[in-house]
Order: C-alpha cells, then sequence, then structure tokens
C-alpha cells in the first residue's frame, strides 16, 4: 500500500497534467540524475524512524544517489544541512522493506521519498525495519508500535518550540536546514527535561516531531534530539518544492492533515499538542481542538521572548479556548511543567 502526501494530488496524472513547476523540478532531477550517475554515485536508502499500530507500520524513507553511499554514517558526523541537498533524489524508483522476517516490495513518489503503509502483526513497543534497494548498504529504522494501552503521547513542533536560531522568520527555514549545523542550533530552556519527565513517568508514551521542515534535513535534526537529550521519536517533515498542482506546498497543509491522520489511526488517544506563538500553531491547534476535542489532553504555546518575537515578525494573536480543553501558555519548559503540574496534567494522565 503505497502512501501518498494529501496535498500531492491524484496518482494518476500523466506529465503533461502536471503543474508546470512539477514538470520543471521532474525535468531537473532527470538530469542531475543522469549526470550523478555519470560520476558513479551509489544509489542510497534513508530509512527514517516511524510508528505504527498493532496492524501495521508506517515506513518513511528516501531513496537518493550519494556520492559514498553510506548516508547512515553521517549521524555520526557533523556536517551542514546543505550537503544533505547535495544528494539526488531517486523519484519513482522500487526498495524492499522487511519487517518480521517479511519483505515487502515499495515505490518511491516524484521526491524519492516512501512512505507507505505496510499489514502485519505487531506487538506495542519497538520494532526494527530495514529498507534497501537494488546496489545500496541496507539502513535500518526504529518504529514505535502504538498500543490501546497507550492512551497519551505527544506531538511537539521543532522551530522555535525545542529549537531557537534567533532569525528572521522568512529565512528561518532556510538557515536551518542549508546552513547551519546542529552543533549552533540552540535548544529550548527546560524542553528536554519536560520531555523526560513525561516519558519517565509514561514509560510508553509516544512523543512525534511534527515540523515543515524537509526530508532533507532529517539527519540534521535527528542529530540535533540526540545532542540535546530529547526522547527519541519520529519526525514527521515534509517534501519541500512544487506539487502536481502546486508551486509551493503548503506546511499549514502538512501539519493539518498530519493531525487528521493521527486521530484516525489512533482514536482513543489523547495528545499533549506543543509548539509557539510565533508561527501558526495557535491556528492549527484550534481547529484540531475544536474538531477532536476528544483527541487533546492539552495545548502548551511557548511564548517567544521578545527578542525572539522580533525575529519571527511578531507573536500570534490568537490565544486558544474552548471543547474543555486546557490551554496553557509559558516561555520555557520549567514554566510547562509548573503549569501542567497546577493543572494535574502531569500527575493526573
Amino acid at each position: 500500500m503505497i502512501g501518498k502526501k494529501p496535498d500531492e494530488g491524484p496518482l494518476n496524472l500523466t506529465p503533461d497534467m502536471l503543474h508546470t513547476a512539477a514538470r520543471m523540478e521532474d525535468r531537473f532531477n532527470g538530469w542531475i540524475q543522469r549526470k550523478a550517475l555519470s560520476h558513479s554515485y551509489h544509489r542510497t536508502v534513508i530509512a527514517y524512524d516511524s510508528y505504527g499500530g498493532t496492524g501495521w507500520v508506517r515506513v518513511l524513507a528516501r531513496l537518493i544517489l550519494t556520492p559514498t553511499g553510506q548516508p547512515a554514517a553521517d549521524l555520526a558526523a557533523s556536517i551542514r544541512g546543505w550537503k544533505s541537498f547535495v544528494n539526488v533524489p531517486l523519484p519513482n524508483d522500487t526498495a524492499w522493506v522487511r519487517v518480521n522476517d517479511e519483505e515487502h516490495m515499495v515505490t518511491s513518489d516524484r521526491g524519492g521519498i516512501i512512505d507507505t503503509v505496510i499489514p502485519g502483526d505487531f506487538e506495542p513497543g519497538e520494532t526494527e525495519i530495514e529498507v534497501w534497494t537494488d546496489g545500496s548498504f541496507v539502513d535500518s529504522a526504529t518504529v514505535r508500535i502504538i498500543g490501546e494501552d497507550s492512551t497519551f503521547g505527544i506531538i511537539s513542533d521543532i522551530d522555535d518550540t525545542i529549537m531557537v536560531t534567533s532569525l528572521p522568520r522568512p529565512f528561518l527555514a532556510a538557515w536551518n536546514t542549508f546552513v547551519i549545523s546542529e552543533h549552533a542550533r540552540s535548544p529550548v530552556a527546560g524542553m528536554a527535561v519536560l520531555y523526560d519527565r513525561l516519558t519517565y513517568m509514561r514509560p510508553n508514551t509516544p512523543i512525534l516531531y511534527l515540523s515543515t521542515g524537509a526530508w532533507n534535513a532529517g539527519l540534521t535534526l535527528k542529530r540535533f534530539l540526540t545532542r540535546n537529550l530529547y526522547p527519541m521519536g519520529p519526525l514527521l517533515l515534509t517534501d519541500w518544492g512544487p506539487t502536481t498542482t502546486r508551486v509551493f506546498r503548503s506546511g499549514k497543509e502538512h501539519k493539518r492533515n498530519t493531525l487528521e491522520r493521527l486521530s484516525r489511526d489512533f482514536p482513543w488517544m489523547k495528545w499533549l499538542l506543543v509548539g509557539d506563538d510565533g508561527q501558526n500553531d495557535e491556528e492549527i491547534y484550534s481547529e484540531f481542538v475544536e474538531n477532536h476535542p476528544e483527541n487533546v489532553a492539552a495545548v502548551a504555546i511557548r511564548q517567544l521572548t521578545v527578542g525572539e518575537a522580533v525575529w519571527a515578525g511578531g507573536r500570534s494573536r490568537r490565544h486558544g479556548r474552548g471543547q474543555g480543553v486546557p490551554w496553557i501558555y509559558a516561555e520555557d519548559g520549567a514554566g510547562f511543567a509548573s503549569r501542567l503540574t497546577e493543572r494535574g496534567i502531569i500527575s493526573g494522565i
């Protein structure tokens, strides 16, 4: 079962039916792919940590051409984000996934991304998957299986929620992705401690990091989480660039669609939604609370400092409320911990 991004449009479009920007991107990718192969680039798989239920797993991976063929080794290295964009995507290509000692064939999309649901029998907890393609090394990833005994989880934004760079909002994503290394990224004070406390108190608490960042930056973001002692969890990122129907992919729609998907996948779950007031998190979370109040334990919005708000172009003027869901505002992890404790959300979940 091959997944598709909700804003990608129909899967069976012919090339002449694609948006002009998508056709231009496909032609460029074809040209650079031929160049890379002529320079002996290697077919490579990057497998990303993901999640699943007791009857299925969601497989997230990327097929690319790289000079070395070993992107997983980059996890131990410090590289600037732009180097991940030197890799060449392998669109509409085939790979294999091994899970529970069974092998499944999957296919990448126009951007080389694999987003596939594979059925099976899985126990709650963690399971390993392996992904490879012709001539590539095997890469592995961890899949968190969420069972019905797990009723509370965390969905966290990244930029300005757990990581701060203090840059103008229009340039933030590009700077984080292309220029800066994870060593120079500043964690938000106390957020790692807060998440660690929440997951320690409930060992079966899943944590998902939902961001508008590109899959190209996935390894860099994972190193940031590891270096700053955040609990590990799947990164739910997006694929920059044109879709089949529009010039630019919508980050807001990516977050909305992902939250809706999680509410369908795990209807029994209550999520702590964590974001900040410098983007659209309040608006997106408010809509989700309105539509699915039964799936929200609380909303925690980080208030940017004065300096961060200036760089971000101001704060959101929307303050969430309604449906009986607590909305909590604080500037850092310690503030959230205090307010969550006052509301009985930390001890009462």
